[in-house]
């Protein structure tokens, strides 16, 4: 298989809190996707995804490691998205992007249900759920 032209890293957060899955309208409003953003300089992936939940939820909170990666198309190359669980302390109205985003608490089948990437749909099912025996 060959290698995409461009790599465009970004991080995220799946953000959990009383076992529930906060999940948020993209930009456009047309997709429910969680809070994820592009790499900037000087700041790690664990940063770029706080930083995220909290512009583009409301939610500030502590992360574990990572999850895991998915890969998706987008701004003419692949973007290759980190992800972490993000344990929620803390829940905003007012937060950057609320007047652009809304914001649902549901549970994971919802999520699974409600997701379009199959990529991201995977890494929550084997993040939340572990592996699936055969």
């Amino acid at each position: 298989m060959a290698l995409p032209a461009r790599f465009i890293r970004q991080a995220a957060a799946i953000p959990v809190r009383d076992g529930q899955i906060c999940i948020i309208t993209s930009s456009s409003g047309r997709r429910w996707v969680i809070p994820k953003g592009m790499m900037e300089p000087g700041k790690t992936t664990a940063e770029i995804a706080l930083q995220e939940a909290w512009e583009e939820a409301g939610l500030l909170g502590s992360l574990g490691q990572a999850v895991g990666t998915y890969q998706y198309e987008k701004y003419g190359g692949t973007c290759l998205v980190t992800v972490f669980l993000m344990q929620v302390h803390e829940v905003r109205d007012a937060f950057p992007e609320a007047g652009m985003r809304r914001r649902v608490w549901v549970h994971l089948d919802e999520a699974l249900e409600l997701i379009e990437e199959e990529g991201l749909r995977e890494l929550m099912r084997h993040a939340l759920l572990g592996p699936v025996a055969v």
